[in-house]
């Protein structure tokens, strides 16, 4: 084989051919797109975090009687005047607290310039206090002021369950004002639970496990928006230069064959 031979047989060219630009063209407009969305994601979410802390960070004001945008509340300290409705108190399965599983419970609290009930969020208790009779020292009775945080309940999703219709003393799933409401024959419930911040209650012992005396131990505030998106962003953006570096690499022909393989015996024989 002549030197120019061998030189030409080493040669490769870009030449690709239409399916593979297609699929490629196809594959980075997805990939790409979905990193410049998870890019827009995670300007979204740094600007709601921003505003969750600012709503947090505002001093506590008294909630007001009616509620026309519940998302504006959220995240908002508030009191409340009024007494808390004991005997008709509701579980709401929780997640595990300090490695033991049981309930929150919610308790209807009457406001005291009539403007109707809110759903307040006391605190955990663990499954062997479920029966009202056991957390009896925890009762707040009469007139009171209640600290808390506004929270809006979530409808279902696809990995949170929804409540059905519970049984007398069973517990609930998730809060849902409305049902609790239909369910307890009350009218006129806010469309948010205030959560009770810590410290709260009176003066009895409740005996409660790490509860301040005579109260349920309330609900530290909490923020679970979990930001993500620049990872994800970059993963997808990832893809996409290896997408193109693959149809790059695969659409490199030989300059004598036109293909990948080797040389024709025509080449090999001169």
């Amino acid at each position: 084989m002549s030197a120019t031979a061998v030189e030409t047989a080493g040669r490769r060219h870009f030449r690709p051919t239409l399916g593979a630009t297609l699929v490629t063209l196809a594959g980075l407009a997805v990939t790409i797109g979905l990193g410049t969305w998870q890019l827009e994601r995670l300007h979204w979410k740094e600007e709601l975090i921003a505003r969750i802390d600012r709503q947090m960070a505002a001093p506590p004001a008294p909630l007001p009687a009616r509620i026309d945008d519940p998302a504006a509340w959220e995240f908002r300290p508030v009191t409340l005047a009024g007494h808390f409705l004991n005997d008709k108190d509701l579980l709401v399965i929780a997640r595990p607290h300090q490695g033991q599983v049981g309930y929150e419970v919610l308790t209807p609290f009457e406001r005291a310039d009539g403007a109707g009930v809110v759903l307040v969020n006391r605190g955990f208790v663990p499954m062997d206090r479920r029966d009202p009779a056991t957390r009896a020292a925890a009762r707040v009775e009469g007139e009171t002021t209640v600290r808390g945080i506004v929270r809006v309940p979530q409808p279902p999703g696809f990995f949170q369950p929804g409540n059905g219709t519970p049984a007398p003393g069973s517990a609930w799933m998730r809060a849902d004002p409305p049902a609790m409401a239909s369910a307890l024959s009350l009218s006129g419930v806010a469309p948010v639970v205030v959560e009770m911040l810590p410290g709260q209650g009176s003066s009895q012992g409740a005996g409660l496990p790490g509860a301040p005396a005579g109260t349920l131990a309330g609900i530290e505030p909490r923020v679970e928006l979990p930001n993500n998106h620049l990872q994800y962003a970059l993963t997808w953006y990832g893809l996409a230069v290896t997408l193109a570096g693959i149809y790059v690499l695969s659409q490199r022909k030989r300059a004598d064959t036109g293909t990948d393989g080797r040389p024709d015996d025509r080449i090999s024989g001169a």
